[in-house]
């Protein structure tokens, strides 16, 4: 069993293979890219290279949330953006830093205000040795700190980072008068419980704060970071599951039970060796692992 100690020692060479299979496994599998309207002004992109991704219209230009994984599925996402609007984009917000996320930013024009949490900006740094590096000449030129409101081209948003969960640098984005939140990857419909970047300092904790304060949001539409659209009741009954379930693993710790005795107990089954797509610790060793190292 690799420590928590030995995760961050080897931070760099993790994080690098990481974002590479993120980046294969996104290329191979990218359906077309389809985009639907939320609201007035207000859609979201699914399908292509990489996470789902936002477009806001605003007075006197764009916002966009995420920038997909490849230049040419950005480049799709900002021929749509051209159909909808004459209007330049202005702003990109990044709810995080994984390649899927951020490494489309290479498509669009240097000088934007790109604006991500703190822990983001960070991480997209500490990529520049990887195999496969955030842009650097994309760099975030505006980090939040916890929750900010702001006024971006007329629209009022407020970007929430609670706490590291999904990485150490989540961001969203809440449009209080749409009643519409990007979460980024903390809200992935594909997930059966929630991935945890624990090369990239997420937490379980931190992921079960971080929802808890989007409950709390008068949202009822919910842009996960993959996956299909989720209402206030799907967000709640995710977080219900994900907090359950890590009790239910804090409980089997307690109780002396190894992690291959919580994972048999648990109906865990480890992946085929070879088996497609990028291979990350599951919730269960994640949560394992940061509870053992707390005790």
């Amino acid at each position: 069993m690799l420590g928590l100690k030995k995760l961050a020692l080897g931070l760099a060479s993790i994080t690098a293979l990481g974002a590479f299979a993120s980046f294969s496994y996104a290329q191979q599998q990218a359906p077309p890219l389809s985009v639907k309207k939320l609201a007035d002004d207000v859609y979201w992109t699914q399908g292509g290279a990489g996470g789902n991704t936002g477009i806001i219209i605003g007075k006197d230009g764009v916002i966009v949330v995420d920038a997909k994984t490849t230049a040419d599925s950005a480049k799709q996402v900002l021929a749509e953006i051209a159909k909808l609007t004459p209007k330049p984009v202005t702003t990109v917000i990044i709810t995080h830093s994984d390649a899927d996320h951020v490494n489309g930013l290479a498509a669009y024009p240097t000088g934007l205000t790109i604006i991500s949490a703190e822990g983001c900006k960070k991480e997209m740094e500490a990529s520049a040795s990887s195999r496969n590096p955030a842009p650097q000449d994309h760099l975030p030129t505006k980090t939040v700190d916890k929750k900010e409101t702001d006024t971006i081209n007329g629209e009022k948003l407020v970007l929430i980072h609670t706490a590291p969960a999904h990485t150490s640098g989540d961001l969203q984005v809440f449009l209080p008068e749409q009643k519409i939140v990007f979460t980024g990857d903390v809200i992935a419909a594909n997930q059966a419980f929630t991935l945890i970047h624990a090369e990239k300092n997420g937490s379980s904790e931190g992921w079960v704060e971080t929802v808890k304060v989007l409950t709390g949001l008068k949202a009822d539409t919910f842009v996960p970071g993959h996956g299909d659209l989720q209402t206030k009741a799907d967000v709640q009954a995710r977080l219900d599951s994900v907090a359950a379930r890590r009790e239910q693993i804090k409980t089997l710790i307690a109780e002396g039970k190894t992690l291959p005795e919580i994972k048999q107990q648990l109906g865990e089954v480890d992946p085929p060796a070879g088996a497609p797509g990028p291979a990350f610790p599951s919730f269960t060793v994640v949560v394992y692992n940061e509870l053992v190292k707390k005790s």
